[in-house]
């Protein structure tokens, strides 16, 4: 009998939820612990009609076009179907009735009641009722005989165990009579099915299952008589062909929930259900089944005569029942029945008794339909349909769309209206909005810079996004984009400055707060939910499919600043044992966390590598199961989880407006009842709600650096609480563990706390800590030194790099007279030097008679050959002060410039043309000047410790010859620490008179050519060709050319 069981959909509030058919079988009608009974059309009914009857519903019933509930004030009420008008009120209890049931013909109505009584009252008067009393306990379950002459209340057989209260009962034990002639009365006692024979009510047999190991709820017949079928607890759902003594069909609730109700279509095809959750369900196809079971069956009748189905049946009978003997049978026949492996054939399907023999309920027929095989490996989980964080249902007519830390949205779907509210918690970010709902929006999400909206596609029109940017500046604040066709908006988030938008072809869109397309990627599977907060992207999806009732997600985290990355990259999502996500966000300090259906909060721990921490279990404190709480933000400092208390729901009532809870942090380790628990989870809850202050500085946000201090403080309090708890229990192992976790000066503490109390050992040990934590600091503030020094070098660079670009700028808008001169003296004499040679530039300016250059080509190939002359004529090198290590003064930078300028000069004007070509000969020869007379201004002034180095780095190599060269630094810091004050101030003050006289030793080896003219026109001439060397290699020379022009 195989059938397709669909997934189950939200209908009521969490609690007990009873379902039926009307007479045509066109509604499904249900109601639940919200106090509503709604209609629905079909299972897919997105907007069923609902009827309002009290605070609770505990049961229904429904026949004629009058509907019976059994409301939380006692009353048992009836209104018309499918109108729902009120039309009365047919009797009241002392107590909540129970169950409530129409006869056959629906003229009278049974109620039962937790007061021990049970009512039957005329449907068109209501005045005329019979009370029955007597029974001993709450009634559960009460049903008219078809014939109308009987009424069954459960509490009448013996057989069921009695309980004080309805809420207390293992099981409902809904009982069931066969339609038509009522013939049999079905009775769920534990995991089996009794039937009863009407008339005697002699047990004529027990219906049961391998597979049911937790008691039946409810039981149901099915309009042709033949089909009989269970719920129990656990939540599997079972089906009996009561002919063929067979179970025909096993379906298990996607989540185990209980069952709590079935009811039959009038037409048999299909069965809907509810649990305890307040969802609704339906197996489907039942009915080409039923028909199926029931031709062969017949065809296989006429192949024997009536003898022959009477041995059969009997023979069948015992078969199913072996322990039983047949009676005429003698032991050897009872062989055949029980196979020699002590196993019963055919276990479990039917169990027959004395009263079985002989009896109608023996099939007619040999079952020719044979079990389908069961399959009892792990089943796959539905996958969560995306929702919005902050967001109640959809089907709902009043509901929020969004409640997050900034305001909250609320939707208005029903007759007189269609609108949303948007509300702000701090109306300075912005006036209270109403919006008419025109194009029906169903997804919202609220920032303080806009409001996001957006609606699904229809067969008309594509699905959109509506932006309301009310932060900007400009007239125009709204903005909608149209989707392409077949492809809707699943989820949606707002950041600062950009928007997100999840979609059905497992893509994400990214647009800025105003309306420009911006990146977008694909995501491994379907989207369950998103959140933003500031630059960071969090996306929650499915990335395969879940068993056993798990939801198998992944999550993405991205970070959407100018450098674009992602910190998390699809890892697995934990939640709790068969368990959905319910909500997702991050905290106000930007920290990610999460809520699961079973209320455990989890937080992102960063310095934990990208792990998840629970930190509250909400479940413990709500009062009741059917309690919960639903989060609305969750702030780190203060530590305050923002929800709101549902009382028997999980979603607040719109109406009247829901007040805020704050519940604690609490993580759970173990025992913390005692006083070293409390400490510790004191300890690591303040390290884990304190880590966001590293996250925030690392980005670039500025920090409150009190509390950063503040929250240490309390740690390092916490630390040596437990240090003294851990002397006072002798526990010297674990006063090291926690002194490794402590700062110095609280090592220092804790050494003096160990030596009062006389444990002079681990004084010691404690000094060894103290003594690493302190070589530890100055390694890091050495290295936070070199570090400074590197990034200050670099910037000083920058800026001379900045400075120079700008003298060159200056430079070469006068830059053109020179260059004129140079070209007019070389077409004055082309032959005095050959094309190769160096060529000296004229000091002297050109005379302004002179013609000057105007063709564009002459002036490029001008500066093309005057840049050849430049490299390898006498111009001077540009000065390497322009780019320094060390910072220099910029008038400073300049002089030096002028000086070697008009030093050069000089000394080009005593000069001969025949020396000239023979130093220019000789020049090959004659090496270039020392790198480091040039560039010992480029250097930067030795410290005191490098020069201490210099001096003592052999006997340290002497001492330890396996030392690296970082060792070497690090030992000779080391030795340089332990050096007097005075000694070390020495060092500095030589290192200062080595820098201050770099410049005059320049100066001086400048001014020592007197011996002869000649070698000092030589060495003047190489310094000038090393020059122009490097010139053509660094287009900074200009610089120098312009120093060499000015004088």
């Amino acid at each position: 009998m195989p059938c397709e069981r669909k997934p189950m959909r939200y209908g009521h509030s969490e609690g007990h939820t009873e379902v039926c058919f009307d007479d045509t079988g066109r509604f499904i009608v249900t109601c639940g612990n919200d106090g509503d009974v709604r209609i629905w059309e079909s299972l897919d009914d997105d907007d069923p009609k609902f009827i309002t009857v009290g605070e609770k519903a505990y049961s229904l019933a429904l026949k004629n076009g009058k509907l019976v509930t059994a409301s939380s004030n006692n009353t048992v009420q009836i209104h018309t179907f499918p109108d729902g008008d009120p039309d009365g009120i047919l009797t009241r209890f002392t107590t909540n009735a129970t169950h409530v049931a129409f006869n056959s013909i629906g003229s009278r109505v049974a109620a039962g009641s937790s007061d021990f009584m049970v009512k039957v009252v005329e449907v068109s008067d209501s005045s005329q009722q019979k009370t029955l009393r007597g029974h001993e306990a709450p009634v559960l379950s009460v049903t008219f005989d078809p014939k109308d002459d009987f009424l069954t209340q459960v509490i009448s057989w013996p057989l069921l165990q009695k309980s004080n209260d309805v809420t207390n009962a293992k099981s409902l034990c809904r009982l069931a009579w066969q339609p038509g002639m009522g013939k049999f009365l079905a009775v769920p006692v534990e995991t089996k099915v009794h039937l009863y024979e009407r008339g005697s009510w002699d047990h004529v047999s027990t219906l049961s299952d391998d597979l049911l190991a937790q008691p039946i709820n409810v039981v149901s017949w099915s309009p042709c008589e033949r089909f009989l079928a269970a719920g129990c607890v656990g939540g599997l759902l079972t089906v009996w062909d009561v002919n063929s003594k067979l179970c025909v069909e096993r379906q298990k609730h996607e989540k185990d929930f209980t069952v709590c109700s079935l009811a039959w279509h009038p037409s048999g095809s299909h069965i809907a259900y509810t649990d305890t959750e307040g969802c609704l369900g339906l197996l489907d196809g039942l009915g080409t089944s039923t028909v199926a079971a029931k031709n062969p069956a017949k065809d296989y009748d006429d192949l024997f005569d009536d003898d022959d189905d009477r041995l059969m049946d009997e023979g069948l009978s015992d078969t199913k029942s072996p322990a039983k003997k047949a009676v005429g049978w003698d032991d050897d026949d009872d062989d055949f029945l029980v196979p020699a492996t002590g196993r019963v054939k055919n276990r479990g399907a039917f169990l027959d008794d004395e009263n079985s023999l002989g009896s109608s309920v023996a099939p007619a027929a040999a079952p020719v339909v044979p079990l389908r095989p069961v399959y009892e490996g792990p089943v796959p989980t539905p996958p969560q349909k995306a929702f919005q964080p902050g967001s109640t249902p959809a089907h709902l007519t009043h509901r929020f769309m969004m409640w997050n830390s900034v305001g909250i949205v609320r939707g208005y779907n029903d007759e007189q209206d269609n609108a949303i509210d948007v509300e702000f918690h701090d109306t300075a970010v912005h006036h209270a909005m109403h919006l008419t709902n025109s194009l029906g929006h169903t997804v919202a999400d609220l920032s303080q810079e806009a409001v996001l909206l957006a609606c699904p596609s229809t067969e008309e029109l594509a699905s959109k996004l509506q932006c309301l940017h009310f932060s900007s500046w400009d007239t125009n604040k709204e903005w909608m984009v149209d989707l392409p066709k077949g492809e809707d908006v699943r989820a949606l988030c707002l950041g600062q400055g950009w928007a997100a938008v999840a979609t059905s072809t497992l893509m994400i869109r990214l647009f800025s707060i105003g309306g420009v397309q911006r990146e977008l990627f694909s995501l491994p599977g379907p989207v369950v939910c998103m959140a933003g907060h500031g630059e960071q992207l969090l996306v929650v999806y499915h990335r395969a499919t879940g068993f056993d009732g798990e939801q198998a997600l992944g999550v993405q985290l991205l970070q959407l600043s100018r450098k674009r990355r992602q910190l998390i990259s699809g890892e697995p999502l934990p939640l709790s044992q068969k368990s959905y996500l319910s909500w997702l966000g991050f905290t106000a300090q930007g920290t990610p966390c999460y809520v699961d259906s079973d209320g455990v909060v989890r937080m992102l721990n960063r310095s934990l590598g990208n792990t998840w921490t629970p930190v509250c279990n909400t479940r413990e404190t709500c009062k009741s199961k059917s309690d919960h709480y639903w989060v609305v933000g969750v702030h780190e400092n203060p530590q305050q989880l923002r929800c709101i208390p549902c009382k028997g729901s999980r979603y607040p009532p719109t109406l009247p407006r829901p007040a805020v809870a704050i519940l604690p942090f609490k993580l759970p380790l173990c025992q913390t009842t005692t006083e070293k628990g409390q400490m510790e989870e004191q300890f690591w809850r303040s390290v884990l709600f304190h880590d966001h202050y590293s996250f925030l500085s690392s980005s670039g946000y500025e920090i409150d650096e009190d509390a950063q201090n503040q929250s240490q403080k309390e740690q390092q309090e916490l630390l040596m609480k437990m240090f003294a708890l851990s002397c006072k229990l002798e526990r010297e192992f674990r006063c090291v563990e926690l002194a490794e976790m402590m700062t110095q000066n609280v090592v220092t503490l804790a050494i003096r706390y160990a030596s009062r109390s006389r444990r002079m050992a681990l004084a010691q040990r404690l000094s060894e800590i103290a003594l690493e934590k302190s070589n530890q600091m100055q390694e890091e503030e050495q290295e936070e030194q070199e570090e400074d020094r590197r990034q200050n070098q670099q910037e000083e660079q920058e800026d001379e790099e900045e400075r120079g670009e700008e003298l060159m700028e200056e430079e070469d808008r006068q830059e053109m007279e020179p260059e004129e001169a140079t070209e007019t003296k070389k077409r004055v004499n082309p032959f005095a030097k050959e094309a190769g040679s160096p060529i000296k530039p004229s000091p002297t300016p050109t005379s302004s008679g002179q013609p000057r250059v105007t063709n564009i080509l002459d002036n490029m190939t001008s500066s093309k050959k005057s840049a050849q002359l430049s490299s390898s004529g006498g111009k001077p090198s540009k000065s390497p002060i322009l780019k320094p290590l060390a910072p220099k003064p910029k008038t400073k930078t300049q002089s030096t410039l002028l000086q070697m300028a008009a030093t050069k000069t000089a000394n080009k004007k005593v000069q001969e043309n025949t020396e000239q070509a023979a130093n220019l000969q000789k020049q090959p020869d004659t090496p270039p000047p020392g790198p480091p007379a040039d560039n010992s201004e480029n250097k930067r002034p030795k410290t005191g410790f490098q020069l201490w180095l210099e001096e003592n780095r052999k006997s340290i190599l002497a001492n330890n010859p396996d030392l690296e060269e970082t060792d070497v630094i690090k030992e000779a810091m080391g030795r340089f620490r332990t050096l007097s004050a005075e000694e070390r101030l020495s060092w500095t003050e030589r290192a200062k008179g080595q820098s201050g006289d770099a410049a005059d030793l320049k100066k001086r080896k400048r001014a020592e050519g007197g011996e002869g003219l000649e070698s000092e026109n030589e060495k003047a001439e190489a310094d000038e060709s090393s020059a122009k060397k490097k010139s053509s290699l660094d287009p900074s020379s200009k610089l120098s050319v312009f120093a060499f022009n000015q004088n």
